[in-house]
């Protein structure tokens, strides 16, 4: 077993019978442990080795190697940062992939953002078009732009937890910003920006990083004002 994922499935499940288990954001809905939304403090079975192979030949891509390995030792869904990490299955028969053709695509979201803004100066005003009828014909053609633009931004990312009223987070599993994570915040039109840890110096988080940030805050949490998190 990789040593950084070593007796993390057990921290988790531990988590479910400690004190302030439904304070941790995420975990409960209403104050119920395991409600609607919350996670519950949950894990599903890690993947075989098999199940994972299949999965990755299904997206067209291998997966950064902390997720890899955290499928297949820790969970292959279930509790994690903000509502949880989604499920990660292998293709069911007669079923759809479990990916889909962006994730071959490169990862570059400083470029694809540039395209966005670009796009929306290029929104027609009424003022510049001969008449109404022009005006709905070009308002219509910049508008489905739009989708393709918007896909270019997505590419090469895999949408692993929700974070609740309409934002995401990503894991980058193409291009330069490979095994590195972002919050989807295009809910209130920000495009999507790398998650960021309160140290300045930290620029980039991984997905170890960011799950293991998680649990020690978890336990902290759950455990009471001095936590039952071990020493680190």
């Amino acid at each position: 077993m990789t040593a950084i994922w070593a007796g993390v499935r057990d921290r988790v499940l531990a988590l479910r019978t400690a004190p302030k288990a439904n304070k941790v954001f995420g975990a409960a809905l209403n104050g119920h442990l395991g409600g609607q939304w919350g996670h519950g403090f949950e894990l599903l079975p890690p993947l075989t080795e098999i199940e994972l192979s299949e999965i990755e030949r299904s997206l067209g891509v291998r997966l950064p190697a902390e997720y890899r390995d955290f499928l297949l030792q820790v969970a292959s869904g279930g509790a994690g940062p903000d509502y949880g990490l989604f499920p990660l299955r292998p293709r069911t028969e007669g079923g759809d992939s479990a990916g889909s053709e962006h994730l071959r695509r490169p990862f570059l979201p400083g470029p694809a953002q540039e395209m966005i803004d670009a796009y929306e100066k290029r929104e027609p005003v009424r003022e510049a078009c001969p008449d109404e009828e022009e005006y709905r014909r070009a308002w219509s053609a910049w508008n489905d732009e739009y989708d393709e633009l918007d896909a270019a931004l997505m590419a090469g990312t895999l949408c692993v937890s929700h974070q609740g009223c309409g934002y995401y987070t990503l894991l980058a599993v193409t291009g330069p910003e490979r095994g590195t994570m972002w919050n989807d915040v295009r809910a209130v039109g920000e495009g999507v920006d790398p998650v960021r840890f309160l140290r300045p110096e930290k620029q980039r988080v991984t997905f170890a990083e960011w799950y293991s940030d998680w649990l020690l805050r978890s336990e902290r949490q759950a455990g009471g004002e001095n936590g039952n998190a071990p020493a680190r």
